[in-house]
């Protein structure tokens, strides 16, 4: 049991090493690295990438005050600077493994403020809802705006959005979703006869308690205020990365929001901030608005690069900050 444990452990934190680093290794194979650090070094204007880290930073500031908010009408008021600081930690543990990061920082919360670990969670999925729903509806402003680019992209892929769509026939969908339908009462029963249903229960009404939370914030105009300073933030830090190179500092702001909204689509892929994927879906774009491959590759690999150590050092800022931090444990959750 401990053998497939440990098994398991690998596989989650090696997979998406190997995947990421697959890709990337496809993309940047047979590259002059020497060229890379001549980019770097004498033709970057590290100016323009400097003014883009504080957005970064504010990005995750913004995230932990709304968590902070989501969290209060169901009872619960962790103190703010660990909110921030767990925040801060989980995107930099997201790095090794895909995904934890949003266990970490609950239970970041539950260890040193005594927060309900599933409640934190439930409000995490809260989060991730209305910013999935967010970037939904500038992917749809930014395809109108910019639909002739994407045109472009089907037509050289050879994609086609009708073809996929036709390849379904009515009887298909039908049998799609009885499948779903049978896949999730299968997990229902499943889920009645494992030994430990009651704590699944306990665990997924906490997580439901804070997915309905935020009905219950106080200030709703804040809580829009600071979703959208969210992803303002996160664009504004990718968008002036575009003034480091003279081969992108001219391409505006249509360009950056595609590549932005694509990107950012792109890290779903489980891989350590979404390298590998990342690169090569805002490469793509690049190429379209008519920068040179070999540019493209260079823009994508410095702005990650330096992006994801920013990363790196908000983490371990954080994880320093909680190790002087004074634990409250008032509630047994």
């Amino acid at each position: 049991m401990e053998i497939r444990r440990l098994a398991n452990i690998l596989f989650k934190i090696l997979m998406p090493l190997v995947l990421g680093g697959t890709i990337l290794y496809w993309m940047y194979r047979g590259e002059d690295w020497r060229q890379i650090q001549h980019v770097m070094t004498d033709e970057m204007d590290w100016t323009w990438m400097l003014l883009s880290f504080p957005f970064g930073i504010l990005a995750q500031m913004f995230r932990g005050w709304r968590w902070h908010q989501t969290l209060e009408p169901m009872g619960e008021k962790p103190r703010t600077s660990v909110s921030l600081h767990a925040i801060f930690v989980s995107y930099a543990v997201s790095l090794i493994i895909p995904r934890v990061g949003e266990f970490t920082r609950c239970g970041i919360l539950k260890r040193y403020d005594g927060i309900s670990f599933s409640k934190a969670l439930g409000t995490v999925v809260t989060e991730r809802a209305i910013d999935t729903l967010l970037v939904m509806g500038i992917t749809a402003i930014v395809l109108l705006l910019e639909m002739s680019t994407f045109g472009t992209f089907f037509e050289r892929t050879g994609t086609s959005i009708d073809t996929i769509l036709n390849r379904f026939s009515l009887t298909g969908y039908f049998v799609s979703a009885v499948c779903i339908v049978a896949i999730l009462i299968l997990l229902h029963i499943l889920l009645r006869r494992l030994s430990f249903y009651n704590k699944v229960k306990t665990t997924i009404r906490g997580i439901w308690q804070g997915v309905i939370s935020l009905k219950g914030v106080r200030n709703i105009p804040l809580f829009i205020f600071f979703t959208l300073s969210i992803w303002l933030s996160y664009f504004l830090h990718y968008y002036l990365t575009f003034f480091c190179f003279d081969f992108t500092k001219d391409l505006g702001v249509g360009c950056a929001l595609v590549t932005f909204i694509v990107g950012s689509i792109a890290v779903i892929v489980p891989t350590p901030n979404g390298a590998g994927p990342w690169h090569f879906s805002v490469k793509t774009m690049l190429i379209l608005y008519g920068i040179a491959d070999v540019q493209a590759l260079y823009f994508v690999l410095i702005v990650h690069t330096v992006q994801t150590l920013l990363v790196v050092a908000l983490g371990i800022y954080g994880w320093a900050a909680l190790s002087f931090t004074r634990r409250i444990n008032l509630k047994q959750k």
